[in-house]
């Protein structure tokens, strides 16, 4: 009987231990403005293949819309689970727009079609999608 309460004891201890440890770190933080220009460079310049000129002005615009993006989300709160807030999201799609606008200026028609694919590949997955009791992804071959 004594192992048994001391055990459940230790038990409770380890979960109590790692629930503070939770709090402290809080949410994870977002990748850095650097993080993720790197990480967009890399995809659309594999499946864009953009001039070095074109790839310069698309790093620009990029970086515009991340600082644009980052003060849009400072000077608003986390968005609540679906649905995010109506001005949040009009204000976001009206910097995307803007900026695949500028890109479609310096890319050619094909380059185009490939980025608008290759920007699919650069969101972050959406809560409730494959995985997180979305539906399952289709099967690859």
């Amino acid at each position: 009987m004594k192992k048994i309460i001391i055990a459940a004891g230790l038990i409770l201890f380890a979960i109590h231990v790692k629930a503070q440890q939770d709090k402290q770190h809080g949410p994870p933080k977002p990748p850095s403005v650097e993080e993720r220009l790197k990480h967009t460079n890399e995809v659309i310049t594999k499946e864009v293949q953009p001039t070095a000129n074109q790839k310069a002005a698309i790093e620009k615009i990029y970086k515009q819309f991340f600082a644009d993006a980052d003060a849009l989300r400072k000077d608003n709160p986390p968005p609540p689970p679906p649905p995010p807030d109506k001005k949040v999201k009009e204000a976001m799609d009206k910097l995307v727009k803007e900026r695949d606008e500028s890109i479609e200026k310096i890319l050619t028609d094909a380059q185009f079609k490939k980025y608008k694919e290759a920007a699919k590949k650069l969101h972050p997955p959406k809560p409730g999608g494959p995985g997180k009791d979305g539906p399952p992804s289709p099967p690859q071959e």
